[in-house]
């Protein structure tokens, strides 16, 4: 099969008028011309990868059951986000071993491949939970870790870790060769979040959210982040958990190379505006904002494709770089680059067509044409 007359997301990350060659499941350049689908001078893109989500269309993925994480699947891949490491909550660990178990069960028989799981806590500060369950809170136990990792057969790609706790070193020497260490839910000043850094963690989870804040005197996780070239940082464009200008500021520091666009979406996400649940608490969704009771911002209410949207139209994020943060980074920074994140012969032929407007026009997953 070959995509014609598309704008194709090239390898230099820039959009160059062309094709793409689909040979079974991969990208091919010689792919014969048995079968021609015509792009309409679309934008192609990768399919998305959203490395942090809780969930979406009423289900969570704590929820531990097959019929949350086919929903979630079918959901997000309607979106063009075609693989996906969503993320557990701060509970205890017989629920997190339901949960991984669920995980190693799921078959990725259709809608977004499952490509690994995020654990966001529970080794996290209490004094920065956000949404997060302050009852479940748990020291750094590396061996809690590699119980619940082998539960899920070893697909937990990332976990959050608030690295001032007691322990929290040990914790990311033993553990930085199963996984991605992420600094998150952290009260760390810049010497502590450094050292965590030097020690191994490599990703910061929702920057600026769940943190200090930077300031001239104490820059703080984030400052420490820009400081570590080797360091990714994701960050939540659904125009409610930052403002635009720290949106552009963000990408000044980092560039494009360094940032992963996630959604860190929870159920009410795609439903309509009322009551809903995040790690057993109560979350009340209006419009594309969701908080728990006493106003704490809980998750997003938007997808990833619609926060590329919001990163481009109302945020002022060039199309190439809101794509490679959605796409290659995400893929580089969990360890999957290899077959995910770009258009390049031998990777999967995840590959999403988009109009003018940024408006989805198809969807290929591993070279099959979705129905939508």
């Amino acid at each position: 099969m070959r995509i014609k007359n598309v704008k194709v997301f090239d390898t230099d990350y820039q959009f160059k008028d062309g094709e793409i060659g689909i040979l079974g499941e991969r990208i091919a350049a010689d792919a014969p011309e048995d079968e021609v689908f015509d792009g309409k001078g679309c934008y192609a893109i990768p399919g998305l990868m959203d490395i942090h989500f809780h969930g979406c269309v009423g289900h969570d993925f704590c929820d531990g059951t097959e019929e949350a994480i086919q929903a979630l699947a079918d959901y997000e891949l309607s979106c063009g986000v075609t693989s996906i490491t969503p993320a557990t909550m701060t509970l205890d660990e017989e629920t997190l071993t339901r949960v991984c178990r669920a995980a190693a069960a799921h078959k990725n028989e259709k809608g977004a491949e499952l490509v690994g799981i995020n654990m966001e806590g529970p080794f996290i500060s209490k004094e920065k939970k956000g949404a997060q369950n302050e009852a479940f809170v748990h020291r750094p136990d590396a061996d809690m870790f590699h119980r619940l990792n082998q539960a899920s057969g070893g697909i937990i790609r990332q976990v959050a870790l608030a690295p001032e706790e007691e322990g929290a070193m040990e914790f990311i020497r033993q553990v930085k060769g199963d996984t991605v260490v992420s600094v998150a839910h952290t009260t760390a000043d810049y010497d502590t979040a450094m050292a965590a850094f030097q020690e191994g963690a490599s990703h910061v989870t929702h920057l600026y959210n769940a943190m200090p804040p930077y300031s001239h005197r104490a820059p703080g996780v984030i400052g420490a982040a820009s400081d570590h070239p080797e360091v990714y940082v994701e960050l939540i464009c659904d125009g409610v958990h930052i403002h635009p200008a720290a949106i552009r500021t963000t990408f000044k520091i980092f560039t494009d190379e360094r940032i992963c666009l996630i959604s860190d979406s929870m159920e009410a996400t795609g439903m309509k505006d009322g009551e809903y649940a995040l790690g057993g608490q109560a979350v009340f969704k209006k419009g594309n904002r969701a908080t728990l009771k006493d106003g704490t911002i809980a998750g997003s209410a938007t997808n990833l494709m619609d926060c590329v949207r919001v990163a481009v139209k109302e945020m002022g994020i060039p199309l190439e770089s809101a794509v490679r943060c959605a796409t290659a980074n995400p893929a580089k920074s969990i360890g999957l680059f290899e077959k995910y994140g770009s258009l390049e012969d031998g990777k999967y032929a995840n590959v999403v067509l988009l109009d003018e407007n940024l408006e989805i026009q198809a969807i290929f997953l591993k070279g099959k044409l979705v129905e939508r």
